[in-house]
């Protein structure tokens, strides 16, 4: 087996484990409705941006299915969402709201330039680390947006 197979079944079950034990038994719900729109949206950006070889994704589940990393797009990025969310700080300062953004993104950023830099899992061809710690804070924004609207939140930050 590859390093680039082990890092995708390794992110597979740390994800499932994650979800499992740290998605409270009455935010499944709530879990549910991040993981689908997060995954709504970083699906069809991720076939967008591999369609137009911004990025490409020499090593992924699926090759003859899709040009996207399905892993990363389809289940990783989406549970990393649902944690976002969930532990969002609501009731802290802006500092804290901000801080919360920065770490997500800035760690899923650190996370696939290493990966960019050391396997074959993705190679970056018209794309930056910037790019994708953009696009991160985007869609953890709507995504935010999105869970206080459907669950009826109050204000949406």
């Amino acid at each position: 087996m590859t390093i680039e197979g082990a890092i995708l079944i390794t992110a597979w079950v740390i994800t499932a484990i994650l979800l499992w034990r740290f998605v409270p038994r009455d935010k499944i719900r709530n879990a549910q409705v991040v993981f689908l729109f997060k995954q709504l949206i970083t699906w069809i950006t991720g076939l967008v941006v591999a369609q137009y070889s911004l990025i490409v994704f020499p090593v992924r589940l699926f090759p003859n299915a899709t040009t996207s990393s399905f892993t990363f797009d389809y289940f990783f990025y989406p549970a990393i969402c649902v944690f976002f969310n969930l532990y969002y700080p609501d009731n802290k300062s802006w500092y804290n709201q901000l801080f919360h953004y920065l770490v997500y993104a800035g760690g899923l950023t650190i996370m696939e330039s290493i990966f960019e830099h050391y396997t074959q899992l993705i190679k970056y061809i018209n794309w930056s680390w910037y790019w994708t710690f953009i696009t991160l804070v985007v869609t953890f924004f709507f995504s935010r947006i999105y869970y206080r609207w459907f669950f009826r939140l109050g204000k949406t930050t």
